[in-house]
Protein backbone atom coordinates (compact mmCIF):
# COMPACT_ATOMS: atom_id res chain seq x y z
CA UNK A 1 0.00 0.00 0.00
CA UNK A 2 1.56 3.02 -0.99
CA UNK A 3 1.37 6.28 1.01
CA UNK A 4 2.72 9.46 -0.62
CA UNK A 5 2.69 12.12 1.97
CA UNK A 6 -0.12 14.94 1.44
CA UNK A 7 -2.04 13.23 -1.53
CA UNK A 8 -5.68 12.41 -2.29
CA UNK A 9 -7.70 9.77 -3.06
CA UNK A 10 -6.14 8.81 -6.49
CA UNK A 11 -6.48 5.11 -7.19
CA UNK A 12 -5.28 2.74 -10.57
CA UNK A 13 -5.75 -0.42 -11.70
CA UNK A 14 -3.74 -1.69 -14.47
CA UNK A 15 -4.25 -5.64 -14.09
CA UNK A 16 -8.02 -5.54 -13.06
CA UNK A 17 -7.22 -7.27 -9.97
CA UNK A 18 -5.51 -4.35 -7.53
CA UNK A 19 -5.32 -0.79 -7.19
CA UNK A 20 -3.03 1.40 -5.51
CA UNK A 21 -4.28 4.86 -4.06
CA UNK A 22 -2.86 7.83 -2.14
CA UNK A 23 -5.30 9.18 0.47
CA UNK A 24 -3.20 11.98 2.12
CA UNK A 25 -3.65 14.74 0.42
CA UNK A 26 -6.15 17.35 1.83
CA UNK A 27 -5.91 20.54 -0.85
CA UNK A 28 -9.26 21.89 0.99
CA UNK A 29 -11.60 22.90 3.58
CA UNK A 30 -8.86 24.31 5.36
CA UNK A 31 -6.94 20.72 6.23
CA UNK A 32 -3.93 21.72 3.98
CA UNK A 33 -1.91 21.34 6.98
CA UNK A 34 1.35 23.63 5.32
CA UNK A 35 -1.13 26.02 3.61
CA UNK A 36 0.28 29.25 3.31
CA UNK A 37 -0.28 33.01 2.29
CA UNK A 38 0.42 33.90 -1.12
CA UNK A 39 1.43 37.34 -2.81
CA UNK A 40 -0.33 35.99 -5.98
CA UNK A 41 -3.52 38.19 -6.98
CA UNK A 42 -6.57 36.47 -6.02
CA UNK A 43 -8.31 34.02 -9.17
CA UNK A 44 -10.78 36.13 -11.18
CA UNK A 45 -12.45 32.85 -12.31
CA UNK A 46 -15.77 31.99 -11.09
CA UNK A 47 -16.49 28.56 -9.13
CA UNK A 48 -18.44 27.35 -12.41
CA UNK A 49 -16.07 28.17 -15.07
CA UNK A 50 -13.29 26.71 -12.44
CA UNK A 51 -14.88 23.57 -12.22
CA UNK A 52 -15.40 23.13 -15.96
CA UNK A 53 -11.68 23.81 -16.38
CA UNK A 54 -10.97 20.96 -14.11
CA UNK A 55 -13.28 18.52 -15.40
CA UNK A 56 -11.76 19.90 -19.38
CA UNK A 57 -8.80 18.81 -18.00
CA UNK A 58 -9.92 15.56 -16.57
CA UNK A 59 -11.30 14.58 -20.10
CA UNK A 60 -7.72 15.71 -21.86
CA UNK A 61 -6.46 13.07 -19.27
CA UNK A 62 -9.20 10.08 -21.01
CA UNK A 63 -8.41 11.53 -24.38
CA UNK A 64 -5.05 11.04 -24.14
CA UNK A 65 -4.90 7.30 -22.75
CA UNK A 66 -8.01 6.78 -25.71
CA UNK A 67 -5.71 7.94 -28.62
CA UNK A 68 -2.01 5.96 -26.61
CA UNK A 69 -4.23 2.98 -26.37
CA UNK A 70 -5.52 2.91 -30.14
CA UNK A 71 -2.15 3.97 -31.54
CA UNK A 72 -0.29 1.08 -29.89
CA UNK A 73 -3.50 -1.91 -31.17
CA UNK A 74 -3.46 -0.41 -34.68
CA UNK A 75 0.25 -0.53 -34.92
CA UNK A 76 -0.11 -3.96 -33.66
CA UNK A 77 2.62 -3.17 -30.70
CA UNK A 78 0.31 -4.61 -27.98
CA UNK A 79 0.95 -7.62 -28.93
CA UNK A 80 4.69 -7.40 -28.26
CA UNK A 81 3.54 -6.37 -24.76
CA UNK A 82 2.06 -9.16 -24.06
CA UNK A 83 4.38 -11.28 -24.80
CA UNK A 84 7.40 -13.17 -22.71
CA UNK A 85 9.65 -10.37 -23.10
CA UNK A 86 7.30 -7.12 -23.71
CA UNK A 87 5.63 -7.97 -19.99
CA UNK A 88 8.98 -6.48 -18.56
CA UNK A 89 7.81 -3.20 -20.50
CA UNK A 90 4.45 -2.85 -18.81
CA UNK A 91 6.42 -3.50 -15.27
CA UNK A 92 8.28 -0.70 -16.52
CA UNK A 93 5.13 1.46 -17.11
CA UNK A 94 3.73 0.82 -14.01
CA UNK A 95 6.90 1.69 -11.78
CA UNK A 96 6.91 5.11 -13.91
CA UNK A 97 3.48 5.63 -13.15
CA UNK A 98 3.90 5.20 -9.31
CA UNK A 99 7.20 7.76 -10.01
CA UNK A 100 5.26 10.15 -11.98
CA UNK A 101 2.73 10.20 -9.09
CA UNK A 102 5.23 10.40 -6.55
CA UNK A 103 6.74 13.48 -7.90
CA UNK A 104 3.53 15.17 -7.96
CA UNK A 105 2.76 14.54 -4.54
CA UNK A 106 6.13 15.47 -3.19
CA UNK A 107 7.26 18.33 -4.77
CA UNK A 108 3.17 20.25 -4.92
CA UNK A 109 4.49 23.12 -3.74
CA UNK A 110 7.70 23.41 -5.90
CA UNK A 111 6.35 22.58 -8.89
CA UNK A 112 5.12 24.94 -11.36
CA UNK A 113 1.44 24.80 -12.94
CA UNK A 114 2.99 23.83 -16.13
CA UNK A 115 4.95 20.66 -14.80
CA UNK A 116 2.10 19.63 -12.73
CA UNK A 117 -0.04 19.51 -16.08
CA UNK A 118 2.24 17.63 -18.05
CA UNK A 119 2.96 15.21 -15.09
CA UNK A 120 -0.63 14.59 -15.38
CA UNK A 121 -0.85 14.26 -18.90
CA UNK A 122 2.61 11.96 -19.17
CA UNK A 123 0.59 9.42 -16.62
CA UNK A 124 -2.24 9.37 -18.64
CA UNK A 125 -0.09 8.54 -21.51
CA UNK A 126 1.66 5.83 -19.77
CA UNK A 127 -2.07 4.31 -18.60
CA UNK A 128 -2.25 4.20 -22.15
CA UNK A 129 0.28 1.76 -22.60
CA UNK A 130 -1.44 -0.30 -19.55
CA UNK A 131 -4.97 0.26 -20.94
CA UNK A 132 -4.37 -0.80 -24.13
CA UNK A 133 -4.52 -4.60 -23.19
CA UNK A 134 -7.90 -4.91 -22.65
CA UNK A 135 -8.42 -4.43 -26.19
CA UNK A 136 -6.97 -7.52 -26.66
CA UNK A 137 -8.67 -9.34 -24.09
CA UNK A 138 -12.12 -8.25 -23.82
CA UNK A 139 -14.26 -7.47 -26.69
CA UNK A 140 -15.35 -3.95 -28.59
CA UNK A 141 -18.76 -4.69 -27.46
CA UNK A 142 -18.15 -5.66 -24.18
CA UNK A 143 -15.91 -2.56 -24.11
CA UNK A 144 -18.10 0.16 -25.52
CA UNK A 145 -20.79 -0.82 -23.11
CA UNK A 146 -18.67 -0.90 -20.67
CA UNK A 147 -17.57 2.79 -21.52
CA UNK A 148 -21.17 4.21 -22.02
CA UNK A 149 -22.54 2.93 -18.54
CA UNK A 150 -19.18 4.05 -16.90
CA UNK A 151 -20.28 7.93 -18.28
CA UNK A 152 -23.44 7.69 -16.76
CA UNK A 153 -22.69 6.56 -13.51
CA UNK A 154 -19.65 8.81 -13.34
CA UNK A 155 -21.87 12.05 -14.24
CA UNK A 156 -24.76 11.01 -12.85
CA UNK A 157 -22.98 11.05 -9.03
CA UNK A 158 -20.61 14.12 -10.33
CA UNK A 159 -23.85 16.00 -11.14
CA UNK A 160 -25.75 15.37 -7.93
CA UNK A 161 -22.62 16.42 -5.93
CA UNK A 162 -22.53 19.65 -7.68
CA UNK A 163 -26.45 20.20 -7.34
CA UNK A 164 -27.19 19.09 -4.01
CA UNK A 165 -23.43 20.52 -3.00
CA UNK A 166 -23.23 17.14 -1.10
CA UNK A 167 -20.37 17.52 1.71
CA UNK A 168 -18.97 13.96 2.01
CA UNK A 169 -16.24 14.75 4.14
CA UNK A 170 -18.08 12.11 6.85
CA UNK A 171 -18.22 9.29 4.07
CA UNK A 172 -14.08 9.12 3.46
CA UNK A 173 -13.20 6.56 6.06
CA UNK A 174 -15.83 4.29 4.79
CA UNK A 175 -14.47 4.52 0.91
CA UNK A 176 -10.90 4.22 1.93
CA UNK A 177 -11.94 1.41 4.09
CA UNK A 178 -13.39 -0.42 1.08
CA UNK A 179 -10.66 0.75 -0.80
CA UNK A 180 -8.53 -1.58 1.38
CA UNK A 181 -10.64 -4.53 1.07
CA UNK A 182 -10.24 -4.31 -2.54
CA UNK A 183 -6.58 -4.21 -2.46
CA UNK A 184 -6.67 -7.00 -0.02
CA UNK A 185 -8.65 -8.95 -2.15
CA UNK A 186 -7.08 -7.75 -5.54
CA UNK A 187 -3.99 -9.59 -4.01
CA UNK A 188 -5.75 -12.57 -2.82
CA UNK A 189 -7.13 -13.54 -6.50
CA UNK A 190 -3.67 -13.52 -7.79
CA UNK A 191 -3.34 -16.50 -5.40
CA UNK A 192 -6.78 -17.97 -5.19
CA UNK A 193 -9.81 -18.74 -7.40
CA UNK A 194 -12.43 -16.48 -5.86
CA UNK A 195 -15.10 -17.67 -8.62
CA UNK A 196 -18.42 -16.10 -8.12
CA UNK A 197 -17.02 -14.34 -5.02
CA UNK A 198 -15.19 -11.74 -7.95
CA UNK A 199 -18.15 -10.28 -9.18
CA UNK A 200 -19.38 -9.49 -5.61
CA UNK A 201 -16.02 -7.22 -5.59
CA UNK A 202 -16.95 -5.69 -8.87
CA UNK A 203 -19.78 -4.43 -7.61
CA UNK A 204 -18.10 -3.49 -4.21
CA UNK A 205 -15.70 -1.45 -6.62
CA UNK A 206 -18.17 -0.36 -8.60
CA UNK A 207 -19.69 1.31 -5.46
CA UNK A 208 -16.78 2.56 -3.79
CA UNK A 209 -15.53 4.68 -7.11
CA UNK A 210 -18.68 6.00 -7.27
CA UNK A 211 -18.59 7.49 -3.78
CA UNK A 212 -15.35 8.75 -4.55
CA UNK A 213 -16.84 10.63 -7.91
CA UNK A 214 -19.32 12.23 -5.62
CA UNK A 215 -16.43 13.08 -2.75
CA UNK A 216 -13.70 14.24 -5.25
CA UNK A 217 -16.33 16.52 -7.12
CA UNK A 218 -17.21 18.14 -3.71
CA UNK A 219 -13.22 18.68 -3.46
CA UNK A 220 -13.43 21.14 -6.25
CA UNK A 221 -16.05 23.44 -4.61
CA UNK A 222 -14.33 22.92 -1.34
CA UNK A 223 -10.14 23.57 -2.72
CA UNK A 224 -12.23 27.08 -4.89
CA UNK A 225 -13.50 27.94 -2.33
CA UNK A 226 -10.23 27.63 0.55
CA UNK A 227 -7.84 29.04 -2.37
CA UNK A 228 -10.10 32.09 -2.99
CA UNK A 229 -10.26 32.87 0.38
CA UNK A 230 -6.22 32.66 0.55
CA UNK A 231 -5.93 34.80 -2.47
CA UNK A 232 -3.28 31.76 -3.52
CA UNK A 233 -4.26 31.79 -7.40
CA UNK A 234 -1.10 29.62 -7.89
CA UNK A 235 -2.29 26.49 -5.68
CA UNK A 236 -5.65 27.44 -6.85
CA UNK A 237 -4.29 26.12 -10.54
CA UNK A 238 -2.62 23.20 -9.12
CA UNK A 239 -5.51 22.27 -6.62
CA UNK A 240 -7.63 21.87 -10.30
CA UNK A 241 -4.81 19.87 -11.74
CA UNK A 242 -5.07 17.05 -8.82
CA UNK A 243 -8.85 17.24 -9.05
CA UNK A 244 -8.47 16.27 -12.49
CA UNK A 245 -6.16 13.59 -12.26
CA UNK A 246 -8.03 12.10 -8.79
CA UNK A 247 -11.63 12.42 -11.02
CA UNK A 248 -9.80 10.84 -13.95
CA UNK A 249 -8.63 7.97 -11.62
CA UNK A 250 -11.97 7.59 -10.44
CA UNK A 251 -13.23 6.97 -13.87
CA UNK A 252 -10.76 4.80 -14.69
CA UNK A 253 -11.10 2.31 -11.40
CA UNK A 254 -14.96 2.61 -12.47
CA UNK A 255 -14.54 1.78 -15.67
CA UNK A 256 -12.06 -1.37 -15.46
CA UNK A 257 -14.67 -2.56 -12.94
CA UNK A 258 -17.66 -2.41 -14.96
CA UNK A 259 -15.80 -4.36 -17.45
CA UNK A 260 -14.53 -7.28 -15.41
CA UNK A 261 -18.63 -7.33 -14.40
CA UNK A 262 -20.01 -7.29 -17.86
CA UNK A 263 -17.17 -9.72 -19.12
CA UNK A 264 -18.33 -11.96 -16.24
CA UNK A 265 -22.05 -11.95 -16.80
CA UNK A 266 -21.57 -12.53 -20.63
CA UNK A 267 -18.68 -14.95 -20.54
CA UNK A 268 -17.52 -12.94 -23.36
CA UNK A 269 -13.83 -12.22 -23.63
CA UNK A 270 -11.82 -11.85 -27.05
CA UNK A 271 -10.81 -15.64 -28.58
Amino acid sequence: MADFNNFDNGSYNSSGSGEYHFDNYDMGAGNFQRAYYSESAAPSVSLSTYIAKTYLWMFAGLMVTFLVSLALVLSGVVYNLISGTGSIALIVVLIAQLAVVGILSVRVRSLSVGAARGLFLAYAALNGVAFSVYFIYFNLSILMLAFGATALLFGGMAAASLIFKLQLDTIRPILFGGLIMLIIFGILGFFLNLGMFNTLICYVGIAIFMGYTAYDTAKIRDNYNYYSTLGDGTMLEKASVFSALQLYLDFVNLLLYIIRLFARSSGSKRD
